[in-house]
């Protein structure tokens, strides 16, 4: 089979491998779709400990296709079943796990970062991930461009519980990107009055105006454009879609009275301290939090989501490619020149 392998920084080769066995529990994934996402290009520009040269990794996390065997004691699955993917598991009934927040233990795996993914044409799914519920069946009607986007729109979903975006809500979004865009799509479908969507590219701007033209659009002054649309209030909820430090401050100089704050893009490890003016954080009352991936419930709320057409993500992607070009799938999310790519493969 085809497979991208990282063996280190700017180090992706693309290499004919085995065809995986699936073991006892285990699954074997014919790819449907694969999407590329911000982690990948992280992991291509500045390596990852779990792919080196000694023990180089397929990379890949947004993942869709048909099972093409199913290993030995599986039940519930069978060969030419279409399903998606969540790729993040936890090895260890560990508090965390219990609460259903395994994906925020420390000791968690995931495919495509700790273990071979998506950019290949198979994609073994180990047991561990088959028992705890990772493979998701999907209707024929959803297609595997779009279940692939299920990964990160539930990542989205995340961060939409946090901020507990309601109706009539201002929603400052900063960062156009396929990320941003799903923050936005979210936020209108739980109800907000306005959706804001900031960004330094216009044509990620445009895009996002594609997409929904109820979407205001802000590039410039950021701080005199919100003002103006929010008659001074500052919006109810901000969330920070891209990863630049700068705009954390900012958000919290913007915010309504009760407003919250969700720092959602992650930030370089050398410029990961960010000054933050606690006193507006004091007297404004505002929540500011973080989120992460995803756990299991909000991967299946968000395909059911998908599933009955109240979101539509296949929008979102603009590049499509053979595995063979993964790298410049990549190289287009990372120069901004679209919004998502993917990897599409052969029946």
């Amino acid at each position: 089979m085809k497979a991208a392998r990282l063996f280190g920084p700017h180090d992706l080769r693309i290499q004919d491998l085995p065809v995986p066995e699936p073991g006892p529990g285990e699954l074997l994934l014919r790819t449907g779709s694969a999407s590329v996402c911000g982690t990948d290009i992280r992991m291509l520009t500045h390596g990852h400990a779990f792919a080196t040269p000694e023990s180089p990794l397929v990379i890949g996390h947004e993942m869709a296709g048909t099972i093409e065997r199913v290993g030995a004691g599986v039940g519930g699955y069978r060969v030419g079943q279409r399903v998606c993917v969540a790729p993040n598991y936890n090895p260890t009934a560990s508090r965390l796990t219990v609460a259903g927040d395994g994906h925020l233990d420390p000791g968690y795996r995931a495919l495509g970062i700790h273990e071979d993914g998506a950019f290949a044409e198979f994609v073994r799914i180990p047991a561990l991930a088959v028992q705890q519920g990772n493979v998701f069946p999907i209707a024929d009607h959803v297609s595997f461009a779009e279940a692939a986007l299920v990964e990160p729109m539930a990542c989205v979903f995340n961060a939409y519980e946090k901020a507990r975006t309601g109706p009539g809500d201002t929603v400052l979004i900063i960062g156009a990107g396929p990320i941003g865009v799903m923050h936005a799509q979210m936020s209108k479908l739980a109800g907000a009055g306005r959706v804001i969507i900031n960004d330094v590219n216009a044509e990620r701007l445009a895009m996002a105006r594609e997409i929904d033209r109820s979407f205001l659009t802000v590039g410039g002054d950021l701080r005199d454009e919100v003002r103006q649309l929010t008659g001074g209030a500052g919006p109810d909820v901000i969330i920070t879609a891209c990863p630049v430090p700068e705009v954390q401050s900012l958000a919290v100089e913007l915010a309504a009275v009760n407003g919250r704050i969700v720092f959602f893009g992650g930030l370089p490890k050398d410029r990961a301290v960010v000054p933050l003016d606690t006193n507006i954080i004091h007297y404004r009352q505002l929540l500011v939090t973080g989120t992460t991936r995803q756990s299991l419930r909000q991967f299946q709320a968000t395909l059911a989501l998908v599933t009955d057409g109240v979101l539509r993500l296949e929008d979102l992607v603009t590049s499509v490619h053979p595995v063979e070009e993964t790298k410049q799938a990549i190289a287009a999310m990372a120069s901004a020149r679209g919004l998502k790519s993917r990897l599409s493969f052969a029946a």
